[in-house]
């Protein structure tokens, strides 16, 4: 009788040994198992979203709204043509992601009106990304991190914003370089005329309508490399970062475009060499 208890007692023990070492096998495959679906979900909602982007743009052509004159990023070259750092941008990533776009110039004011009356898709203009328009616009990545630098009339005597008291200066509508001005005129006691253009803005420190003129830096050095007779007697300060616009909630799939076209441009060279073409280091 004991020799038979013994023999089920053994039994019993050897199927538990068993039971307890298939258990961490199973458990190890099904986690295998587990894995390899989240990561194909992750695989095919990637792919869904690419093509729901693409299925989008399928066939439609975007116009895109930019400024007049605000080069290097858009300006009208010498045949008459509009060229520029932004410009080169957006048609290097529509053609890295296959849509078609028409580039219409009309000004900063009225491109970010013509965007928010839904009359455009979106908007390339040296736009800072800002809280305040982030609160209205999608934007896509930065593509351009710029600045600010005050400039004055060849053989000026300003060289700080302390000599600015009492006195006029200029800054182009929606620019940083605007911001800047304003965000500083109490502080130094000047006043700030805001002007559409840059031409206007320029030509009014050039014909002593105003002391100085507050713009973004590329922007401006630009123009003073080019014989623009003005100078920058003190440091860049620093400003906020470009980036594409849409609509808030409008057109999600050209922000993912861009986004992905200016990784793309980036990794090839492609990007550098847009910058280098405009943008002396």
């Amino acid at each position: 009788m004991k020799k038979i208890m013994a023999l089920s007692m053994a039994a019993v023990m050897a199927l538990s040994m068993a039971g307890c070492g298939s258990k961490p096998a199973a458990d190890t495959a099904a986690a295998a198992e587990a894995s390899a679906d989240t990561t194909a979900a992750q695989a095919e909602d990637t792919t869904a979203a690419e093509s729901e982007a693409a299925a989008s743009a399928s066939g439609k052509k975007y116009v895109i709204n930019t400024d007049t004159t605000f080069a290097p990023f858009e300006f009208e070259n010498d045949k008459g043509e509009m060229v520029g750092i932004d410009l080169d941008i957006l048609k290097a990533v529509a053609e890295d992601q296959g849509f078609e776009y028409e580039v219409i110039p009309v000004g900063f004011s009225a491109a970010v009106t013509a965007l928010e009356a839904g009359e455009c898709d979106g908007v390339i203009a040296g736009m800072s990304i800002t809280d305040e328009r982030a609160a209205k616009y999608d934007f896509s990545e930065p593509y351009y991190d710029s600045g600010v630098g005050m400039a004055v009339l060849q053989g000026s005597d300003i060289t700080s914003y302390d000599q600015l008291k009492g006195q006029n200066v200029a800054a182009k509508i929606g620019t940083e370089g605007c911001t800047f001005a304003e965000s500083i005129a109490d502080q130094y006691g000047f006043e700030v005329t805001q002007f559409e253009s840059s031409s206007d803005m320029y030509q009014a420190v050039l014909g002593g309508e105003a002391v100085a003129c507050f713009e973004d830096y590329p922007v401006i050095g630009y123009e003073i490399s080019r014989g623009l007779g003005l100078t920058l007697p003190t440091p860049m300060e620093k400003g906020s970062s470009y980036g594409f616009a849409t609509l808030k909630g409008a057109n999600p799939e050209l922000v993912e475009m861009f986004n992905k076209g200016l990784e793309n441009i980036k990794a090839s060279g492609k990007y550098d060499e847009i910058l280098s073409t405009y943008i002396a280091k």
